[in-house]
């Protein structure tokens, strides 16, 4: 397979790959991610999440792609009073432009989805971590800074707690759900990819010293403006409609990740 490097925002280079390829199908995971840098640059998340989301549905219309599989998040339940979050919540009241960009990602998919037939799953991701994961994110950069002996950032007393999924049950979904789409018709549906167990800040950074064999040096700082205090995937419909089922709890899966950083995690960094 030959890799193409493109940005969403540019429709002809789109226009450009899809010209040169036969392509039966879609697998959006391009994006700007993160709550906290979505703050401070509301506008290019814009331009990327709804935008880039936007070209690439005008050119599956243009060529005739009907299949589609997207990401979204669970950034968009915002503090949802509801546990766990099930697809059918209301979720009008996003913290974060990053939110209000996946939310309204999922608004526009329908659009496309009811006007031109495209069949689509937006598939809402609950905190993915292990191998390879992106060096900004808590686990990752937590199990660096406490690895070099150095301070780790942490927000809140705590409590705060997040439904952690591993990588491997995450893809395990998307391949379920383009298996779904490519058998079905006049498809357009949400669904929660998490692991349906609830993980405190606490418990997430005393499993990373266990793995390390080191303690985490706090500086103790307040609650994030845009941060959630708590996320939990209902997956009853993952389960029932693409047949997930994830296999990898998170004292394993912290294992295998730091496993994974200590082989390899520093020298990927300086790439």
């Amino acid at each position: 397979y030959q890799l193409y490097y493109q940005d969403i925002r540019d429709l002809r280079g789109l226009q450009e790959i899809f010209r040169k390829h036969k392509i039966d199908a879609v697998i959006h995971l391009a994006a700007l991610a993160g709550v906290r840098p979505s703050i401070e640059n509301p506008l290019e998340y814009q331009a990327v999440n709804i935008t880039g989301s936007m070209n690439l549905w005008e050119v599956c219309r243009e060529f005739k792609v009907n299949k589609f599989i997207c990401a979204s998040s669970s950034s968009v339940y915002g503090n949802n009073e509801k546990i766990p979050f099930s697809e059918d919540d209301v979720v009008d009241h996003p913290i974060s432009p990053y939110a209000a960009t996946k939310k309204s990602v999922e608004i526009l998919g329908h659009v496309y989805h009811s006007l031109y037939n495209i069949d689509m799953i937006q598939l809402r991701f609950f905190t993915v971590y292990g191998p390879r994961q992106r060096p900004d994110l808590a686990i990752h950069k937590f199990t660096k800074l406490i690895s070099e002996n150095k301070q780790i950032p942490y927000f809140g007393d705590g409590t705060t707690a997040r439904d952690y999924t591993f990588v491997e049950d995450t893809i395990q979904g998307i391949m379920n759900a383009i298996q779904y789409v490519e058998k079905h018709q006049n498809v357009y549906e949400i669904i929660n990819l998490g692991e349906n167990e609830v993980i405190t800040l606490d418990k997430m950074l005393s499993t990373i010293e266990e793995n390390l064999g080191k303690k985490a040096i706090k500086k103790n700082l307040p609650m994030q403006p845009g941060d959630v205090q708590k996320t939990n995937a209902n997956i009853s419909k993952a389960r029932q409609l693409i047949n997930y089922e994830p296999k990898t709890n998170f004292e394993n899966g912290i294992k295998i990740f730091v496993e994974w950083f200590l082989r390899n995690g520093n020298s990927v960094e300086k790439k």
